[in-house]
């Protein structure tokens, strides 16, 4: 009977590393990169999202400035202004409406828009813009502020 004998070398002359282990470190190393990529990303989008609420206060803070300068005009209604109106005139208010409009579609986006809604010194200001690119919440945002003149 022959014997086949193969030759196995001690543990102590084996050196380095195979190519299937440095394949799936490789692979193990590809798929959390990835991992990181993807959550860069999410943080980006959610950056963005916040960056606009914060610039949509700070547009609805303005406008309020506004008319606290024309007191008298803002408690009569001549800041009122709807979603979908276009703002017209040559009055104060009117040219500080036009103003905030432009500033709206400039930091938020060409969706943006903003309303005012006076009742005496009691007023509501609603900036609306589109918000596709943020994560978990609507399209359309709208932030409400209420203030009283």
């Amino acid at each position: 009977m022959n014997k086949v004998s193969c030759w196995i070398a001690p543990r102590s002359q084996v050196k380095g590393f195979s190519l299937l282990e440095v394949l799936i470190a490789v692979l193990v190393l590809s798929f959390g990169l990835l991992g990181l990529a993807g959550l860069q990303m999410t943080a980006l989008r959610s950056n963005q999202s916040a960056m606009e609420r914060s610039m949509a206060v700070i547009e609805s803070y303005s406008i309020v400035d506004s008319m606290r300068i024309d007191r008298l005009n803002a408690e009569s209604g001549a800041f009122n202004i709807g979603l979908q109106q276009t703002p017209a005139g040559t009055t104060f208010a009117d040219n500080e409406l036009v103003k905030w409009r432009n500033r709206l579609t400039a930091l938020l986006g060409q969706d943006a828009t903003g309303s005012v809604s006076c009742n005496g010194t009691n007023c509501v200001i609603v900036v609306e813009w589109n918000d596709q690119r943020g994560i978990g919440g609507a399209v359309q945002q709208q932030i409400t502020t209420q203030v009283q003149l």
